[in-house]
């Protein structure tokens, strides 16, 4: 693992442009299975998890070709591919349960193991995943390892989730392109990520309506065909790049095209006093009061809540910590989410700041703070790393994040796209 160096306190200044969406591009990636045809996806991220998928697909049989530095793919699973009947899903990766509907789609047969992992946030079923399959026809032959079987046709379904899951709807998204008659997803989740899993579906001839939504409504068609889609850039980064530029007292504007996802999460960032030009194609962190917004009724702590689609990601709530511990007041975040995802705040004691856990979902952060540089240890979690870094970046010497990796996961060329801003920071190796 390598570490990450951090000369942090002075400004940077330019202009970046995001990366395409982590979690946009690995079931856009899977959904291709869906089709014999050639499916082109651009602005695809340079990450590892695209990586594996590519190398799993390449040894099943498909075709991948590579144009502009491997940004835009061309995939093909043509009538020789996955012909063999061994189709076991890929391990290592947490997206790989993505691959579970397409391949039995495809297939109709597939070995899973569920050891999978990505980020350490504690464990997160299948079942959902499972029960999916199951409602559309699918039968279990055996479960260590899974041994899954699709029975003749699949049939649309009613389905009422019992939380808007953004992996197990795009599992329904998938299963449902191709299934007899209608399916409907009550509680469906509609992040961005999802939206555009909808969109490249809907490209192939799918019958989708509601994408955005808590109710998901597809009507199965025969086939699908082949498209060329764009991956949207991704929404985290654009906000982490604005943070990084605010906190260091520099300007910094990111162009993208999804200004429409922003606004909510804009408004967030704007009650840590980040302030914010936004147009249709850019949008421009001007400055940084350190003034937290104070609520209308003065007995209650402002506060930053996370909470699914379209609340504030709890993707961001790392790196809108690493704002909050320099500005002059508190606040409090409070992660509806994930338990337990807010126990690394303990290494931000070491930078000087003033935090308190109040639960497993709740942190109050103090204002006016003491910063110094330190030497901290990050978790095998990828925001927050950022959340740190914001934390050094906007502190005069070098600070050290150890363990620092998992940015790249999502993040690629994180270092090199700050070095080009001005920014003095360095992989140990």
């Amino acid at each position: 693992m390598a570490d990450l160096f951090v000369d942090g306190g002075n400004p940077i200044e330019g202009t970046v442009f995001p990366s395409g969406n982590k979690n946009a591009v690995l079931p856009m990636l899977c959904a291709t299975l869906l089709t014999d045809e050639p499916v082109t996806l651009e602005n695809v991220p340079d990450i590892s998890d695209v990586t594996k998928i590519l190398d799993y697909f390449e040894r099943m049989g498909s075709t991948v070709s590579r144009e502009d530095g491997g940004s835009t793919l061309t995939i093909r699973h043509d009538f020789d591919a996955f012909a063999d009947g061994k189709a076991e899903l890929p391990l290592g990766i947490r997206s790989a349960v993505l691959l579970l509907a397409p391949v039995v789609v495809r297939t109709g047969k597939l070995t899973f193991d569920t050891d999978a992992k990505g980020c350490a946030l504690g464990l997160r079923e299948i079942d959902p995943h499972l029960e999916i399959l199951q409602q559309f026809g699918c039968s279990f032959v055996s479960t260590q390892p899974y041994d899954i079987r699709r029975d003749g046709a699949l049939t649309g379904q009613q389905i009422w989730a019992d939380y808007a899951s953004v992996t197990a709807t795009e599992t329904f998204a998938m299963i449902a392109a191709t299934a007899n008659g209608t399916s409907v997803l009550m509680n469906a989740a509609s992040e961005p990520h999802v939206q555009a899993l909808c969109e490249m579906l809907r490209s192939m001839g799918a019958n989708i309506e509601g994408g955005g939504t808590s109710r998901l409504t597809i009507s199965g068609v025969d086939r699908l065909g082949g498209a060329r889609v764009r991956v949207p850039d991704d929404h985290h980064e654009v906000a982490t790049f604005l943070a990084i530029g605010g906190v260091t007292g520099g300007r910094v504007t990111v162009k993208t095209d999804i200004t429409p996802h922003m606004t909510l999460i804009l408004r967030q960032f704007a009650k840590l006093g980040l302030q914010f030009e936004v147009a249709d194609d850019a949008i421009t962190v001007t400055g940084w009061t350190r003034e937290v917004a104070r609520p209308f009724t003065r007995e209650m702590l402002p506060k930053i809540e996370a909470a699914p689609w379209p609340y504030f990601p709890a993707d961001l709530l790392p790196q809108a910590i690493g704002v909050a511990v320099g500005c002059n007041s508190e606040i409090m975040f409070w992660n509806k989410i994930y338990e337990g995802a807010l126990g690394w705040s303990s290494e931000l004691a070491k930078f000087g700041a003033r935090v308190n856990l109040s639960d497993p979902h709740r942190l109050i952060v103090f204002g006016g703070n003491s910063l110094r540089p330190a030497i901290v240890e990050a978790p095998y979690i990828i925001r927050v790393v950022l959340g740190l870094f914001l934390t050094a970046i906007q502190i005069k010497g070098q600070s050290i994040i150890r363990n620092a990796d998992p940015i790249r996961r999502a993040h690629p060329h994180f270092v090199e796209k700050l070095t080009e801003l001005g920014a003095t920071v360095r992989w140990s190796s």
